[in-house]
């Protein structure tokens, strides 16, 4: 009888093994596996770059750069298309390095657009700049789209190129104007009178009749 307990308990030993291992023992370096690799995909994961230029959201209107501030206000009078980078003074520049001077469009009525080729609301608008432009620069109208958040200046001109845009463009490389208007998202809108007092802003993509509801005031001053 002795012997045939030993048998038995044998056998349960032997239905707890898997190979030369227990299922405690798998069990146990299964549990180290699993530990390792999710250390090693945390390890390995790639860090966002400060001031990268944030993916947008499907169907967004806005693309946010951060935090919302507050801009420039209507009767704020306008500063001029420049920035501060380092220390120094940074023009805005046209897709051919020509400088771009709000000074220079005084007496003219200017509608200023903060936008980039790879947001998708700035891409929706693009019609609009372009039949707003068709439509009221013979009357007065300056405007001027400031590309930011771009990688080079060829980018910006395929893009004003393959859509027949006729319009000013301004490259602000650094983003300096952009900072300067207090801007924080695209597309950003400021329209500003003959005497270069800041009227209205807007944020966000415009229709052609809410352009026109802008820009047809401001001429007829």
């Amino acid at each position: 009888m002795a012997r045939s307990s030993s048998r038995s308990e044998a056998a349960v030993e032997r239905r707890g093994l898997i190979g030369p291992f227990t299922g405690r023992q798998i069990a146990t370096a299964l549990a180290v596996l699993v530990g390792v690799a999710l250390l090693l995909a945390a390890l390995t994961a790639p860090i966002a770059t400060p001031g990268a230029t944030p993916a947008p959201e499907p169907g967004a209107s806005f693309v946010a750069f951060g935090e919302a501030i507050e801009g420039l206000q209507p009767g704020q009078r306008a500063p001029e298309l420049a920035g501060t980078v380092d220390g120094r003074t940074v023009e805005l520049l046209d897709l051919d390095g020509r400088p771009i001077r709000l000074a220079d469009l005084r007496g003219r009525p200017v509608w200023i657009n903060f936008w980039a080729t790879w947001c998708p609301p700035c891409q929706e608008e693009t019609p609009t700049l372009q039949k707003i432009h068709e439509r009221y620069t013979e009357a007065g109208l300056a405007l001027v789209a400031i590309s930011v958040q771009e990688s080079t200046v060829e980018d910006v001109r395929a893009y004003a190129e393959t859509y027949g845009l006729t319009y000013t463009i301004g490259f602000d490389a650094t983003s300096a104007v952009f900072t300067t208007y207090r801007a924080y998202g695209l597309p950003t809108q400021l329209f500003i009178d003959r005497e270069g007092i800041v009227r209205a802003t807007w944020n966000g993509p415009l229709s052609e009749e809410q352009a026109a509801s802008f820009v047809e005031p401001l001429l007829a001053e």
